[in-house]
């Protein structure tokens, strides 16, 4: 069988590795992880990738900031030398807004910093993976190029003491809209995943915040979600189960999105 290949920004932890295991165990790609910071989380990735990976799978690791331009030419270089091709995109990588300052005294540095990982990274790594995709001959094995896009539920809720991080999701959303026509007619498929509040390291500093909204019905499926969660959802995109389907939102929060009298 002829894999695709996958790359996954933010891959060494949390949501982005979720996703990343998931994959793995469906083995129809090659992974590239992607990662900013620590290299330690990377690699532990890439192992636990490579354990529960199916049809010998290749996972390669590489170092990039999406905020940055540099980083990110060497990222799709990379993906470009090693494997020729690609067939999905996953932009995962975020950071919360620092501080979660009131917007009343948010800093434009911070406002800065969250839309550069958050929003403008991104948007100009779509551009460039996107150019990758075109030149990539589609594989008829379950196998869809896609965009994946990872914002929020605070692309439609509000937290007023993290307002940068909230527009930048908002953004996402934007984002999604407008490559989904673009690359419609090279049969690239992109959507955009809203996460609930899903167990990871991101959110352990507000699990008791989490647990007592929890215990009074925060949701209509009222548990923590989880990374699997997410990455169930990555696999059927990847795996073409949406052929007809482009520009949609996937909720996976449990049903927060809904509104009930």
């Amino acid at each position: 069988m002829r894999r695709g290949v996958a790359l996954i920004t933010g891959g060494s932890r949390g949501i982005g590795r979720g996703i990343a295991l998931a994959l793995a165990r469906a083995g129809r790609h090659d992974l590239v992880l992607n990662f900013a910071v620590n290299a330690q989380a990377a690699e532990d990735a890439r192992a636990l990738c490579r354990e529960v990976g199916a049809n010998e799978a290749a996972v390669e690791v590489v170092q990039g900031d999406v905020s940055v331009a540099e980083d990110r030419a060497r990222v799709v270089d990379f993906v470009r030398t090693k494997f020729g091709r690609l067939d999905l995109l996953v932009n995962n990588a975020g950071i919360t807004s620092p501080g979660r300052a009131d917007i009343l005294d948010a800093t434009e540095e911070s406002f800065d910093t969250v839309v550069g990982v958050n929003l403008r990274g991104p948007f100009f790594l779509t551009q460039a993976a996107a150019k990758l995709m075109v030149e990539s001959p589609a594989i008829d094995n379950g196998v869809a190029r896609a965009v994946v896009n990872v914002s929020s539920i605070s692309a439609f809720t509000v937290s007023t003491n993290r307002g940068d991080y909230c527009i930048t999701k908002a953004g996402i959303g934007m984002m999604t809209k407008l490559f989904a026509v673009r690359l419609a007619e090279f049969g690239i498929g992109v959507f955009e995943i809203q996460p609930g509040v899903i167990d990871t390291d991101m959110t352990g500093p507000v699990k008791a915040k989490y647990d007592a909204l929890f215990a009074s019905g925060f949701a209509p499926i009222n548990r923590w979600g989880s990374v699997d969660d997410v990455g169930k959802c990555v696999t059927a995109i990847a795996s073409g189960h949406f052929p007809y389907s482009t520009g949609q939102v996937f909720h996976v929060d449990g049903g927060f999105h809904l509104r009930t009298l």
